[in-house]
């Protein structure tokens, strides 16, 4: 009115989602490895796995190391499955579904040590080369690249008969030897993120090369760290199938899957009967699918390019 013009104040801008209904990155991780089934499945499966060799002791119905007799004395040798052995006996009278209880114990634990030390060492020496550079990189790498030229088998099996071989030194002999491809997962992570800004920033601050990498470079790089160590935890368990099946890695009596596949070089046990050699083969199978199940998961659910 009278020629004024009267000005109306705009609304605030209003957040499209409020503050407190935003999602955390580990929120949205966890929604997008919900929606991955196999992922899901494997992660269950895996679980019960676990389980079962924390508690070999109390499911296992018998003892995995001694012989079973029937009721006339006589040690039931490569019995059929019934209903007192659910999945046979082995040809030393043995019951098969405790030492595969048994077996999934020392494999697992195995594979998980020999993750340990491998991530171990191609974490730090990752770090050390992808942070310094220069001569420290060089000689990293060619150490890398001269393990890599070596068959990853060949070269656990002639460490392994140079040792003596027993459980502990199959997860060390495990764990030496496939460091190679963390340690060029980390050292490309590394080069990337070093060029940040945020890097930079840190050293103009003053803050120490070690305070850098330990709180600004390695929390920024778990995501493929948790998946690689993941994928390596399934390449572990068969190297120690592979190990034991040849001879050189866990040794009878102790049960693992793959010394008990070693029973299947008998033609007429290969042939004739299946229940002695499927069974743990089954195992190391499914073990291998739902491990590779979740490490698929796990990378979709971490990477922070993937939208909800």
């Amino acid at each position: 009115m009278n020629g004024s013009v009267e000005i109306q104040n705009e609304p605030p801008l209003v957040p499209s989602k409020p503050e407190w209904k935003r999602k955390t990155f580990r929120q949205a991780a966890w929604k997008r490895f919900k929606k991955n089934k196999l992922a899901l499945v494997g992660a269950v499966v895996l679980a019960l796995l676990i389980l079962s060799a924390l508690l070999a002791p109390l499911i296992a119905p018998y003892n995995p190391y001694t012989s079973q007799e029937n009721d006339l004395g006589l040690i039931n040798v490569l019995q059929a499955p019934n209903s007192e052995h659910l999945l046979g006996t082995d040809s030393l009278g043995r019951d098969l579904l405790s030492r595969i209880i048994y077996g999934g114990r020392v494999s697992l634990s195995v594979a998980l040590v020999a993750v340990c030390i491998s991530s171990f060492i191609g974490i730090v020496m990752g770090l050390l080369a992808g942070y310094y550079g220069r001569w420290v990189d060089v000689i990293v790498m060619r150490i890398t690249d001269v393990v890599i030229c070596f068959p990853v088998l060949f070269l656990v099996i002639s460490v392994a008969t140079l040792l003596k071989p027993n459980l502990y030194n199959v997860m060390i002999v495990i764990g030496l030897v496939s460091w190679t491809t963390m340690t060029r997962l980390v050292r490309g992570e590394v080069l990337r993120l070093r060029e940040m800004e945020y890097i930079e920033a840190s050293k103009a601050l003053g803050q120490s090369n070690l305070v850098i990498i330990g709180k600004h470079i390695l929390p920024n790089i778990m995501a493929p760290i948790t998946v690689q160590a993941t994928l390596q935890t399934a390449e572990a368990i068969l190297t120690e199938s592979a190990l034991s099946f040849l001879g050189v890695g866990v040794q009878q009596p102790i049960p693992s899957w793959g010394n008990m596949l070693n029973e299947a070089t008998s033609i007429t046990i290969l042939q004739f009967k299946p229940w002695v050699w499927a069974p743990p083969g089954f195992a190391i199978l499914l073990t291998i699918l739902c491990i590779n199940f979740l490490g698929d998961g796990l990378r979709d659910a971490l990477d922070p390019k993937m939208k909800s």
